[in-house]
């Protein structure tokens, strides 16, 4: 044999590898295409006629739809965000009565990215702007769509498709994505952008480690251990990553918890496999690899997501550059990304200012326990007025999270960080990571005006930590029970029973709880002692 060939390929090795990095069997190993995905898409499909039933009431702007909604259509009229005529009055009963021209010729200084924005839009090109569901379309479309992702994601994460249908009832049924998935704000598209980005991680993981047990069973795990390759699903993890900046700001932490978080599973995967020191050789290896494939990639393609702006002489500031010649280094930057930056920095001290005084603000210590929901609209009815047959009706749009998950999740929460810390387990760390990223910020700005329903974007995360939870209760499979352990079958299979009563409680009560919470997640007209009866806790009024 040549002294270049490469070594031969060692089937024990790989085997014993792939068991080290990815596990052994598990109960979805060879399941048929009907068993692993007809249960998750009838879930599916009923989380999305939920979603889309009436999802064109009302016909009026509700809370901050009076942004966004309208924003969406400049950019589609204008490729910017034009600031309201000042001439018109009530530009908002114009927009909605049929008359969307409300416009001036200013730009808006508008201070969050376009992304979300343009997902509305594609709504209202398609439907027309006179469509009160086209202006939702996008927003109930990727709230249907989440409900299939954080299925699939829960199914690779506990190899389980029960805990990935699972996991899909559960966000077909919380109420702060219920309520985002049929109004036009911008954090739905935010909690999109970071599920598929944590999504696409996670098949990264998986493949990831699959080919270093290949290689490892060709070269050894010598030195820093052998490289990986190209990494096509990190690459476009950082696109998701760079869209979900381009909708708000907040995805800026997710992208940098994201990046060390998969770096740190690369390091776990370098050190099943024998590499020392496996934390240097990971930062070596693939540290760099990924900043590469998840940072610059997502400024790029934030940057771009700016293209209307850069296209157009109408944005705010755009000639900041040209009026403000800058010297020496910074000369060579063009005027227009100049102008960028300092637009940026105007929203940015906007952002950190505002604390003007809200009814509805919320410190984030309460978000996990819904302390303080929003009302994103109320009016009151009298007898004979859409239904009404009482003296006084209410009719209510809350995003309320479903208060049995979130307390369960509280719950959770807690024994995810006991199994972080004293169990290593993975799959803990991974949905703390998300809560780090999409929580944890929010923490530095609570003298700002801040809302409970930004925690929609760390929703999936939080049904993740319940699953986890019911994970545990349901236990593992009796068959795999009894090899491991030697209990007897029956002792197994009684374990499983009682597990499953307890895991199927708290699904059946979440599901009972959102019916209960219906009419106060989609405007229905009832009367006040109804919708009294449903604020539990006096900071819910």
């Amino acid at each position: 044999m040549k002294a270049d060939a490469p070594a031969p390929f060692d089937a024990g090795v790989a085997t014993d590898a792939r068991r080290r990095l990815l596990g052994g069997s598990s109960e979805i190993d060879g399941e048929s295409w009907r068993r692993s995905w007809l249960p998750l898409l009838l879930v599916v499909a009923v989380g999305g006629f939920l979603r889309f039933f009436q999802l064109g009431r009302p016909h009026q702007l509700v809370f901050d739809e009076t942004y966004y909604v309208k924003q969406g259509y400049s950019l589609l009229r204008y490729g910017v965000e034009l600031r309201n005529d000042p001439d018109i009055a009530k530009p908002d009963e114009l927009f909605t009565a049929g008359t969307p021209d409300v416009f001036g010729t200013a730009g808006d200084f508008v201070v969050h990215p376009p992304v979300g924005k343009w997902m509305i839009a594609l709504g209202e090109w398609v439907f027309g702007i006179d469509s009160s569901f086209g202006w939702r379309f996008s927003a109930a479309l990727v709230g249907t769509l989440s409900i299939l992702l954080i299925g699939r994601v829960a199914r690779r994460m506990f190899r389980s498709t029960l805990l990935g249908v699972t996991a899909a009832v559960l966000l077909a049924v919380e109420g702060t994505h219920f309520v985002e998935s049929r109004t036009s704000l911008l954090d739905v598209f935010l909690m999109w952008w970071v599920l598929v980005a944590f999504a696409l991680l996670l098949i990264d993981r998986d493949h990831a480690r699959e080919r270093l047990a290949r290689a490892v069973a060709v070269h050894g795990a010598d030195g820093s251990g052998p490289r990986i390759g190209f990494r096509g699903w990190r690459l476009a993890a950082g696109v998701s990553l760079g869209l979900a900046c381009g909708v708000k700001w907040s995805g800026l932490y997710v992208l940098a918890v994201f990046g060390l978080l998969t770096v740190l599973w690369d390091a776990g995967a370098r050190r099943a496999v024998g590499v020392r020191p496996w934390l240097a050789a990971a930062v070596w290896r693939d540290g760099i690899g990924a900043f590469a494939a998840l940072v610059p990639v997502a400024v790029v393609t934030y940057v771009a997501t700016w293209a209307g702006w850069f296209r157009s002489d109408l944005g705010w500031d755009r000639d900041w550059g040209a009026t403000h010649p800058s010297r020496g280094a910074g000369a060579v930057v063009p005027d227009a990304l100049r102008s960028l930056w300092h637009y940026h920095q105007q929203a940015y001290s906007f952002h950190v200012g505002l604390d003007s005084p809200h009814p509805y603000a919320a410190n984030p210590w309460s978000w996990l326990v819904q302390g303080r929901p929003t009302s994103f609209f109320y009016e009151s009815k009298a007898n004979g007025v859409e239904g009404c047959t009482v003296e006084n009706c209410s009719k209510a749009i809350t995003s309320l999270g479903t208060p049995v998950l979130w307390w369960v999740g509280l719950v959770a929460l807690a024994v995810l960080l006991f199994r972080w810390a004293f169990a290593r387990d993975w799959r803990a760390g991974a949905i703390l990571a998300g809560y780090a990223g999409a929580y944890l910020p929010w923490f530095q700005y609570q003298h700002r005006t801040i809302f409970t329903f930004y925690a929609v974007v760390f929703v999936p995360f939080v049904v993740l930590a319940v699953v986890y939870l019911l994970g545990l209760v349901l236990g593992p499979d009796p068959s795999a029970s009894v090899l491991r352990s030697g209990v007897s079958v029956e002792t197994a299979l009684w374990r499983r029973r009682i597990g499953a009563a307890v895991a199927g409680a708290v699904v059946v009560l979440t599901v009972a709880c959102f019916a209960f919470f219906w009419p106060v997640y989609t405007g229905q007209v009832i009367p006040y002692e109804s919708w009294s009866r449903r604020m539990w806790l006096p900071s819910w009024i």
